[in-house]
This record gives C-alpha cells, structure tokens and sequence, in this order.
C-alpha cells in the first residue's frame, strides 16, 4: 500500500523524543488548531500539535456543514466578518475542492413584502463578495421554489430568493489539514491531553506536560511559543497558566437532527430567516441525508459529547411542520449531533445568537498565547493572524504566511459528484483506496447493506489518516455516525475487527469499543 508515512503517530512520538525545542507548540486539534499547524509548518517553524482527543473531535466535526460569509451576520450589520468570511469561502473552494462545493439556497417568502426585502440583502452580499460570487442571487417563482424544494409545503407561498454559498465536509477538513501540516514538517498527534504548562524561572510559559492517552505514560516537551487553540476549553487551558484569569468563553450549543433526503426532495438549501423565537434553521442536503439546524442554546459547562436535549428536537421538528409537508417526525430521525460554540462575549451579552463570530487572540502576562471564537469559514485567516502574534511575542523570526494559495491534501481531485449529490470527500487519496482493492478484491466489498464503507477504507483511515478507534471511524473518517447510527452500530464490530488488526489491539479493546459505539448511536437516536 502506498501509505502516507508522515501520518503516523508511532513516527511523530518518536519525533518528539528527538526534538529538544518546538518553535509553536499548539494545544487543540479541532479546525483552528489544524489551521494554526499548516500556516506554522509552512513558514518553516518547528511545530507540534497536541490533541486530548480525535482530530475534530468537538465542534469541528458538528458544524451546521456550510462555508458561508453570514447572511445573518450582514442583517446585523457586521459587513467586516461578512466581507472577510466571502474572501476565505473563495480560498478554501480553490484550496481544497474536494471538499467545498456550491450549493444552492432558497428563502421561501410566505408574504407580499418577503421576496423584495430578501432579495434587496441578498443583493448585497453579492455585491461584497464581488468576483469571488459563487452565483448571483435572483427571485423565483413559486413554481420554481416547488420545483426545487418539492417537500415544501405549498400554502400561502409567494415565491422566493435563491442564493448560492458553500457546503464542506468538516471533519475531513481538519483530517486534511492535520496532512498538510505533516507534509508540511509539522508533528500533529492525537490522544494526547496537556496536563500543565511548564514556565521557565521568569515566570515564561516554556512547554507543557501532556499524557499519551493510550499508554499513560507522561512526557515533557519544550517551546519557545505555546498557542491555546482548544475552542470551548479555552478557559481551562488559561486556568492553567493563571488560574484566577477571569473566563472569556460563552459556550452555545448547537443541535443537528438528520433525516432522509426525501424529506427536501432535491439538492437545494432551505433557509428559515426567523422561526417562531427569531432564530435562523437551515434544512440542507448533506450527503444524500437532510441535516436540520441549529439551535443556539447557551451552556454552563462545555463538553465533548454534548447531550442534546429534549427541547431542542421538539423546536427543530416544530420548525420543520411550519415548512415541510410531509411534516418529519421523531421516528424519522436517523441521527443527532450538537457542537459547542466557543463565542468569545467579554462584555456579556445575554443573548448567544447575538455574540459576534469574530475571533480573539489574548497574550497573558506569562506569555501564553489564547485564540478563540471565529468561524470555520475563516480559519485560514484565524491561523495566519494567530502565527503573526506568536512570532512577535515570542521573539520568533519573521516569516510570510504562505497559506492562501496552498493546496491542501487531496486537493487534485475536485469533480467527484454523483447525480445523488454526493461527493468523494477523499478526494485524491481514493487512488489509494483503489490499489489496496485491486490488490485485495474482497475488501472493496461494503461492509453491511445499505452503506458502501469498505475494509479498503477502514485500512485507508487506520494507515494513513491516524483512527485510532472505532468511533474515529464512522463518526470522523467516514460521516456514518452522524448521518444513520443505527448503520454505524451494525459497522462497530466489523471495524473493530478491522482496527485490532491493524493496531494490534486484543479482544477486550475489541469489545469495549463496540460498547462505546453503541452508547453513541443510542445517544445519537435519543433512545430513552
């Protein structure tokens, strides 16, 4: 098999034990830290990323799917992050189109003032996004609205607004950036939890303690710069550098319920403006799936598996009987997934739906460097801003961001479309997919009915892409988690299987992983 052999986690400890003194050290392995990682690696600094988890295990990996500047965000008048967020969509469609794709959106308009006032906003984020449009904005009638969303309830419609913006794949995304920073020169390891900053005797943040989560054993690593990229945990990474330091996080939880694609009957983007409380809800094909959300629910405490609550889906299945006919119902539900929003509100406002996206970079007085709130459509910017301010206040030498035109992991590839509107999210990679079954005929067969996931691929993500566990697989590598748990818990074993093989581990490893799938699908079709 024609591996990626600088993806390895084995390799990368071994690289630790060799390197005395890290430029960047970086702490969090979700979209900014995988961004931070690229743009650092690929200015020549030394680099290592540490992950108490998977790679996009938290909120990278539950997105509401959509690379977007922020309809909603221009109503609020916010045209700088709109602006900025139009120029990342551009970079990142050229950057990895394998990943990022047009997609078509419709505002449906139920009253006689709907259609012109929708159309007038829409028009001007055509115009902000200039030449980097993905398609102007236009009304449509009421036939064309059926036509495009046949799930749509007909009464009272008036017609419409279609606008276009961008759809990816979040979790491969930070999988493909993890690459890029390897390829790179970068050590990006997962399973791996901080434990303390190490500080010199000036009181300097010089390193961290952190623990190899699957062996327990403790190591130390040193580094000129130490960046705290961990998004909703921000606050207990700065409570290890100062524990009285006082919290910049407001956690807001984000809900997603999942259906069959027949409940949109087409590739077309529904999006609600204002439901019954005012917020926004996309209903979006995802996949071949309908992923309906989000919620934006403020939390106390910021957590990696989320719970969604009983409230929410009763919202979004209300918010879905006010649009579609067929109304979905619970039974219906074929998966849920929720995200922690790391917002930043220093001047605490009440209202999370009301915080702004933008991102905040903090330097503490031991030289710590904090970088929270932001969006997933401009992490490349996110990542470039934070390595400029670390270099300065860590006295590195200055080097050019080179990350606005750099093509990232399986980038060759980019028309891979089929006509369910499914895309290979493997993009260039598949190749390698397809020698390991030319050579292995047998493991190009889908693993159970009804999902095309293949051994071929299970090697693929164990060999080249650092799973490490089951749930790496079908909720990270391959999206079946999120997209129909109970398909992912009839895979448990079989991949289980899979993954003890290729990483030597016995059969209690085996059966506990089963275990812990199955408590996720459970969660994620809410069985009470």
């Amino acid at each position: 098999m024609n591996a990626f052999p600088e993806f390895n986690r084995q390799h990368f400890l071994t690289r630790i034990a060799e390197t005395p003194l890290w430029d960047i050290l970086i702490i969090g392995g979700g979209a900014t830290g995988a961004g931070i990682a690229v743009d650092a690696a690929s200015r020549g600094y030394r680099t290592l990323l540490l992950e108490q988890s998977d790679f996009g295990k938290g909120t990278s990996s539950h997105s509401t799917k959509l690379i977007h500047g922020g309809v909603r965000y221009l109503e609020q008048g916010n045209l700088k992050l709109v602006t900025e967020a139009l120029r990342e969509r551009e970079r990142l469609l050229h950057n990895a189109p394998h990943l990022v794709h047009d997609l078509s959106f419709v505002i449906p308009a139920f009253k006689w003032w709907e259609k012109p006032y929708y159309a007038l906003g829409l028009k001007a984020y055509d115009w902000l996004a200039g030449r980097q449009s993905f398609g102007k904005s236009h009304g449509v009638s009421r036939e064309e609205v059926r036509k495009r969303l046949p799930g749509l309830k007909p009464d009272a419609l008036r017609g419409g607004v279609l606008y276009h913006d961008g759809q990816f794949d979040d979790a491969r995304l930070v999988i493909n950036l993890m690459q890029t920073a390897a390829e790179q020169g970068a050590t990006t390891l997962n399973y791996c939890r901080v434990e303390q900053l190490l500080k010199s005797s000036d009181g300097r943040v010089r390193g961290v303690e952190f623990t190899d989560v699957e062996t327990g054993q403790r190591n130390t690593v040193q580094a000129k710069c130490v960046i705290n990229a961990t998004g909703p945990f921000s606050d207990g990474i700065r409570s290890l550098d100062e524990p009285a330091a006082p919290k910049l996080i407001m956690p807001s939880r984000g809900v997603h319920l999942v259906f069959d694609g027949k409940i949109l009957g087409g590739n077309t983007a529904l999006l609600v403006p204002k439901t019954r409380d005012g917020r926004v809800v996309f209903a979006i094909p995802w996949h071949g799936h309908c992923v309906l959300g989000t919620t934006d629910t403020p939390v106390d405490i910021a957590k990696l598996e989320p719970e969604v609550s009983e409230d929410e889906i009763e919202f979004l299945l209300q918010t879905a009987a006010d649009y579609f006919s067929p109304a979905p119902t619970r039974d219906d539900i074929l998966s849920t997934f929720a995200g922690i929003r790391p917002l930043v509100n220093p001047s605490g406002i009440a209202n999370s739906s009301k915080v702004s996206r933008e991102h905040t970079i903090e330097v503490s007085n031991s030289g710590l460097i904090s970088i929270a709130g932001g969006k997933w459509t401009t992490y490349r910017e996110m990542a470039e801003d934070c390595v400029n301010r670390a270099a300065d206040a860590c006295g590195l030498q200055e080097l050019s961001c080179v990350t606005a035109n750099l093509k990232l992991r399986g980038a060759e590839l980019s028309n891979n479309h089929n006509s369910e509107g499914v895309w290979d999210t493997l993009g260039s990679d598949r190749v390698h997919i397809e020698q390991l079954i030319e050579a292995n005929p047998e493991w190009g067969t889908p693993m159970v009915k009804g999902c095309s996931l293949t051994k071929a691929e299970v090697i693929w993500s164990a060999k080249s892409e650092m799973a490490r566990t089951v749930e790496d697989v079908l909720s990270r590598r391959h999206r079946i988690l999120l997209l129909n748990a109970k398909v992912a818990n009839l895979l448990a074993e079989p991949v289980a299987n899979i993954l003890a093989e290729q990483l030597g581990r016995d059969e209690d490893w085996k059966l506990n992983q089963i275990g812990e799938l199955q408590e996720l699908a459970d969660r994620a079709i809410c069985s009470r």
